[in-house]
């Protein structure tokens, strides 16, 4: 579905992204894993046509990516982008203007199962709730490829369960899914792929089933062995 292919990305004497290469299937959830610094966020950025790749090629369906075929993602990043005097009804409003695949009811619909009030600015918010509202805005557009970027930053534990099953009821077999984060043992029991960078590199990726039987052990002693 989606391919990347040598990827570098170079900021001045920096290299973020080096050498990297990696394919996304319709109907998985990928992990994409690694501490702060590794290129997760840099990686999404290009996918997302945020950011040009110094190097190397993205296609999506055999297609060079381009303004059509970016339409067809969706990104969450890390960052909290909503105006602070909007409320959720306006960031609704501005995503149905900006995006023809945004369903404003199932936003809505989020809204409601998020516990967010539709009436309440982005300024009265808790770091938890514009969390839950990025998500919820994310996962509103009917897109090809879901890209959340530490969608759990925020959330404390005991609501994490709930935005777990949250993402995985609103996706489908159309979709890939990735989710970047170094909050392995949450992603572990819901994830189809994992991805690990280090140093811009992919230096391990599979099946995660696959993964654990031939590296015989879990993904989180995975994460542990390879960034301690």
């Amino acid at each position: 579905m989606l391919k990347c292919e040598h990827l570098v990305k170079k900021y001045l004497t920096t290299t973020a992204v080096a050498d990297l290469s990696i394919e996304l299937e319709s109907g998985k959830i990928y992990a994409l894993l690694g501490p702060n610094g590794s290129g997760k966020s840099t990686l999404m950025k290009m996918i997302s046509g945020l950011s040009k790749p110094s190097s190397g090629t993205i296609t999506l369906n055999g297609q060079k990516l381009n303004y059509k075929s970016k339409a067809q993602i969706a990104y969450m990043p890390t960052e909290a982008y909503f105006f602070s005097y909007m409320t959720c009804m306006d960031i609704g409003d501005y995503y149905k203007d900006f995006f023809a695949d945004f369903d404003y009811d199932k936003y809505m619909a989020l809204l409601s199962e998020m516990d967010l009030e539709p009436k309440q600015k982005a300024r009265e918010m808790s770091s938890g709730m514009m969390a839950k509202l990025k998500i919820a805005v994310t996962l509103s557009r009917n897109a090809k490829i879901i890209m959340l970027d530490e969608p759990l930053n925020g959330i404390d534990i005991i609501a994490r369960d709930k935005i777990i099953n949250t993402i995985i009821s609103n996706i489908n077999d159309d979709m890939a899914v990735v989710i970047s984060s170094h909050l392995v043992d949450e992603l572990e029991k819901i994830v189809d792929y994992a991805i690990f960078i280090k140093k811009g590199k992919c230096i391990l990726s599979g099946e995660a089933e696959e993964l654990r039987e031939s590296q015989g052990k879990s993904i989180v002693n995975m994460y542990k062995e390879i960034y301690a």
